[in-house]
């Protein structure tokens, strides 16, 4: 399921943007002050982040700049402010789009789908046919096979042991949340728990890891979750 993050200080706003998007099949989180978002916006995942331009703290225009510094995200401006001036100042800060108050929910929903589409377009452009093996270090991951290989050593993992560490390595240095990890790898209608994601990641470290205690393959960031370094 596409996730968004809709940053957004106006409650009923906000609600109604989550409500349109929702029925649309998305999943949506929702913040209120530009500090917050920005720190969702740069840990964790999102196809697409929504800004209003008058935050609390941290004001859009800022938020803007500093997440198209970290990231290649489509993002969205939904303001009042209509002034041409106000626009001209957010596309040169990075964003894709500008939408003003008061606006149709479900043009904000087309658009949305819109620039999603067009930056998977880009991505299929850039991206790199996937290696079928992953050399990192003393580590070894033969992808076609499902076959794992530490410092030269055939070391045996479940299929969600595998999953887990062949979605880390290739997503490197990127900080994955437990909830994102479980979506990703048992998904939304799993009836597992996301405690599994922590015992998981202890049965890499490991297999994985000359000492565990000291891990050199996954980090633990706390409060922000897990990443693979390389």
């Amino acid at each position: 399921m596409t996730r968004i993050l809709i940053i957004e200080d106006e409650t009923t706003i906000a609600q109604l943007e989550r409500d349109y998007f929702e029925l649309n099949g998305f999943s949506v989180d929702l913040c209120h002050t530009g500090s917050e978002g920005l720190k969702l916006a740069l840990q964790r995942d999102y196809s697409l982040v929504i800004v209003d331009l008058q935050l609390p703290g941290l004001d859009g225009y800022e938020l803007c700049r500093r997440l198209r510094e970290a990231k290649e995200v489509p993002i969205l401006i939904v303001s009042a402010k209509n002034e041409e001036i106000d626009k001209i100042r957010a596309f040169n800060l990075g964003a894709d789009d500008y939408i003003t108050k008061p606006f149709s929910p479900s043009e904000l929903v087309a658009r949305a789908k819109a620039h999603l589409a067009r930056y998977e377009r880009l991505l299929a452009k850039k991206e790199p046919k996937a290696s079928e093996e992953i050399r990192i270090r003393g580590l070894r991951i033969d992808r076609a096979s499902r076959r794992v290989y530490v410092r030269d050593r055939e070391v045996a993992f479940t299929t969600r042991e595998f999953d887990l560490l062949e979605f880390l390595s290739t997503h490197p240095n990127r900080v994955f949340s437990k909830e994102e990890l479980f979506e990703r790898i048992w998904g939304l209608d799993s009836n597992g728990d996301i405690a599994t994601v922590t015992v998981h990641i202890r049965k890499l470290r490991e297999k994985l890891e000359a000492d565990p205690s000291n891990p050199q393959y996954i980090e633990t960031l706390w409060g922000a979750g897990y990443r693979f370094t390389v």
